[in-house]
């Protein structure tokens, strides 16, 4: 069965952009077909990272989000990785309840799975109630990203009903790694791929090609449950 992964989160600067090209790294590096789509206008960070994998889409553009259905109807045979932006859930979900998104993904055998990327914050706890509440009766895998590159503790997250909500509905909960602070401004600055600040020479020294690799490595352990 195929993938279509939403990542989202509502709230901006939690990583949705982040946790998309992780996801697509690990799609390259374990010889996965794949196509991106770039939700955030504003800043395109996916596609300035990965602009041989991912296209740009307009939320709010009916013709532009058919596009990415129209992607799986030309090849069934990748998956679909699609980066929203902050603040797109009502524009979003309201394609997906007129187009009954769910319904024709689930006809063309893919399975849709809902990433809801977090910081440590209360506003990312409430949101999650609100995915949950969203598709508890929805073919729909929901995965919980605590991204450590976002908060230090999540304790409060785990102590919350949302948490507890989380495992009643079988979600998937994952953490992702925080990075060096150095090596994602060097990222950054070198609109570099993570494969190539794992390898480049020319753009990292040994040290920060190696802390690059071990974070790949951690973070693609908590990928197990997409094999």
């Amino acid at each position: 069965m195929g993938k279509v992964h939403f990542i989202g989160g509502e709230k901006g600067g939690v990583g949705k952009s982040m946790t998309a090209r992780v996801l697509a790294q690990y799609y390259i590096d374990h010889d996965k077909a794949f196509i991106g789509f770039d939700c955030d206008a504003s800043h395109g960070t996916f596609s300035r990272f990965y602009q041989a994998y991912a296209s740009p889409v307009v939320i709010g553009d009916d013709e532009s989000l058919d596009d990415m259905l129209t992607a799986i109807e030309v090849d069934p045979g990748r998956d679909l990785i699609i980066d929203l932006a902050a603040q797109s859930a009502l524009r979003i979900n309201h394609w997906i309840e007129e187009t009954d998104v769910f319904g024709l993904l689930s006809e063309m055998g893919m399975q849709v799975m809902w990433w809801h990327v977090m910081d440590d914050g209360a506003d990312s706890v409430t949101l999650l109630s609100q995915v949950l509440e969203r598709y508890q009766a929805q073919p729909v895998e929901v995965v919980v990203v605590q991204n450590y590159g976002r908060g230090e503790s999540f304790s409060r997250f785990q102590q919350s009903d949302a948490f507890q909500q989380s495992k009643v509905q079988g979600a998937t909960l994952i953490e992702l790694p925080k990075l060096h602070a150095k090596l994602t401004q060097k990222i950054d600055f070198n609109n570099a791929s993570f494969w190539a600040v794992a390898n480049d020479r020319t753009i990292m020294n040994i040290a920060e090609r190696q802390r690059m690799r071990v974070w790949l490595r951690n973070a693609y352990q908590q990928f197990g449950f997409l094999t």
